[in-house]
């Protein structure tokens, strides 16, 4: 006969059980010895219930008595309310508690390298990880994690999508990052691709008619990684036909509202705010702005082409270049140390410094204003400032001037830093659409053009030879949807012309053979009738990571991997044995 582990789970348990003999199983929590008597608390996938071992039950006393922590338990028993002032409101089944009758250990456990109220190295937690995901915070991410898939998948379920996988072992294919490569056995010399992402592949699918397709795909890019990178990492995977830009955008909205309601129970905005890269550049130095701070850039540039101060005026009379500030409201407790820290910090992101005006009695006018640079100033173009920034007594202004890309990166930085050290931050939840990307970049290392998202994404002009005359200028009708600073979704109309991919291609500098190489079957597709169709495809792992409050995306996958893209629970990667790599046709090279 087999045995019953349990009847319930142990945060099932309620008021209505008591006087009922249930079974439940389940790691040991804690265990405390009060007078006598063994309190254990047991947890299960549900949660924690307390057990009471009564020393009149010699037998089963004298074994909870060698019971420690992680030790796993089967226990049958009494539901009874627990005695008055012992109840426990933190806990869900705080009211009652069980009084053990019978049981045995299932399985005993070494000493753990932490205790799950410890805050332990991160490296250790990964190494155990199976531990670290017994903690109740890691526990909760995931299954807020399985929450978050599962209302994705209902909403696009019930709007008449196919949930439709695409290839793992494909074609290496440039999308910004590099493949990862799985050498074939059976064809020697040749490699697999595991995907960047299945961009191809939902595209050919809209090519075959299927009109509107979702995976929730595994990815992989062999690049850097930081907080909320990883090597392997999960997208939902969207694309439909027939389709526009606000089609998408507004489907899309209404996705992610829904998932904020059926997890977080919060009520997003009807309409998400929307604003241009450009504008995004301009105001916030980011095209992943966080709306929840106030604090915005402000061009200066026309008030500093004719000062003295060449550092501020060549980039004022440079096209390219830009004089921005930002104003920190109300700091006159702001210390030279912190504004040394400051400069330090920009640096960071190319800033060669960062000049600033102090103001301490805006009554007085200039006179009223502290900064080294003042002297390279003249009155009007101060007092311009004074009325342009509307600056009030213990404002401290930061000035950015440089090429463009440095004053973005350095000042839009340094704007998220001090809402974040001087709690600028409001709370909430502002999403945000940001549209009309640049089509390219110019790569100065390669001297060439880039795309700015990939190079299936359709420009705004349909005209492909305007195109190719200026590049520089084009948009292209690609879409990011951000969420408190963080780029949680990216997507575009896709091209639907065989000629208009060509020129992209050409303008790219990938010539016909390459393409043919590289995208033949792609572009032999075309020929086929494509129907106009657009996606997008969201970072699970980053949605889930806001959603759940954590500072990384390592704390909201099963079994990540560190910054150096290794895995310390299973040693990987590792060495292949002599056979294996003979039988690819591999020999590896040592370093030197």
């Amino acid at each position: 006969m087999s045995k019953k582990y349990r009847t319930h789970l142990c945060e099932d348990i309620d008021h209505s059980d008591i006087g009922k003999q249930v079974s439940v199983s389940g790691w040991v929590h804690r265990r405390r010895d009060h007078g006598g008597v063994i309190f254990i608390d047991l947890r299960d996938v549900s949660g924690i219930l307390q057990l009471v071992f009564d020393p009149e039950n010699k037998e089963l006393f004298t074994t909870a008595e060698k019971i420690r922590s992680e030790f796993v338990l089967s226990v049958t028993g009494i539901i009874r309310e627990r005695p008055e002032g012992t109840a426990n409101d933190q806990m869900k089944t705080g009211a009652v508690e069980l009084l053990v009758e019978s049981g045995e250990v299932l399985n005993s456990s070494k000493t753990p390298p932490f205790h799950h109220d410890e805050a332990t190295n991160e490296d250790i937690r990964l190494k155990y990880r199976y531990l670290d995901l017994r903690r109740e915070e890691m526990s909760k991410n995931i299954k807020i994690r399985h929450e978050i898939t599962r209302s994705l998948r209902d909403y696009l379920n019930k709007s008449a999508y196919f949930e439709i996988e695409t290839p793992i072992l494909t074609k290496a294919t440039p999308e910004g990052a590099r493949d990862y490569l799985v050498p074939s056995r059976t064809q020697q010399g040749n490699f697999f691709a595991l995907p960047q992402s299945p961009q191809l592949f939902k595209q050919l699918l809209m090519m075959s008619g299927f009109d509107r397709y979702y995976q929730i795909a595994r990815c992989f890019r062999d690049e850097d990684l930081r907080a909320d990178r990883q090597p392997e990492f999960t997208q939902l995977d969207v694309e439909m036909s027939f389709v526009d830009q606000d089609d998408v955008k507004s489907e899309m909205e209404s996705m992610v509202r829904e998932l904020f309601k059926s997890v977080l129970d919060v009520d997003l905005e009807n309409q998400f705010s929307q604003i241009t890269h450009a504008e995004a550049m301009d105001r916030f130095g980011s095209d992943s702005p966080h709306l929840g701070i106030e604090m915005e850039l402000t061009e200066v540039s026309d008030l500093m082409k004719d000062v003295e101060f060449k550092v501020f005026a060549g980039p004022a009379n440079d096209d390219d270049s830009r004089v921005a500030c930002l104003v920190l409201k109300d700091s006159s407790d702001l210390s030279r140390k912190q504004i040394d820290d400051y400069t330090d910090f920009v640096s960071n992101y190319g800033a060669k410094g960062l000049a600033y005006i102090r103001v301490n009695e805006i009554e007085k006018g200039i006179d009223g204003l502290q900064s080294p640079i003042l002297k390279f100033l003249n009155d009007s173009v101060i007092n311009q400032l004074i009325e342009k920034l509307s600056l009030g007594n213990g404002d401290t202004v930061f000035f950015g001037a440089d090429k463009k890309e440095i004053v973005n990166a350095s000042l839009g930085a340094l704007r998220v830093k001090m809402a974040e050290d001087f709690g600028l931050i409001r709370d909430g939840w502002f999403p945000l659409w940001i549209t009309d990307f640049p089509m390219f970049h110019w790569d100065e290392k390669e001297k060439r053009w880039s795309s700015e998202h990939h190079p299936f994404t359709s420009p705004v002009n349909l005209d492909p030879e305007e195109l190719k005359n200026n590049p520089k200028d084009a948009l292209s009708k690609g879409y990011d949807m951000v969420l408190n600073g963080h780029e949680i979704g990216g997507g575009s109309i896709r091209i639907h012309s065989e000629e208009m991919q060509q020129a992209v291609f050409s303008i790219l500098g990938i010539n016909e053979e390459e393409a043919d190489e590289k995208f033949g079957f792609f572009l032999e597709a075309l020929k086929y009738g494509c129907p106009p169709h657009g996606g997008i495809a969201f970072g699970i792992d980053r949605i889930v990571m806001l959603m759940t409050g954590s500072s990384s995306i390592r704390d909201v996958i099963a079994f990540p991997k560190t910054q150096t893209a290794s895995c310390l629970l299973t040693d990987a990667p590792s060495l292949a044995g002599k056979a294996q790599l003979n039988e690819l046709g591999i020999s590896v090279k040592k370093k030197s």
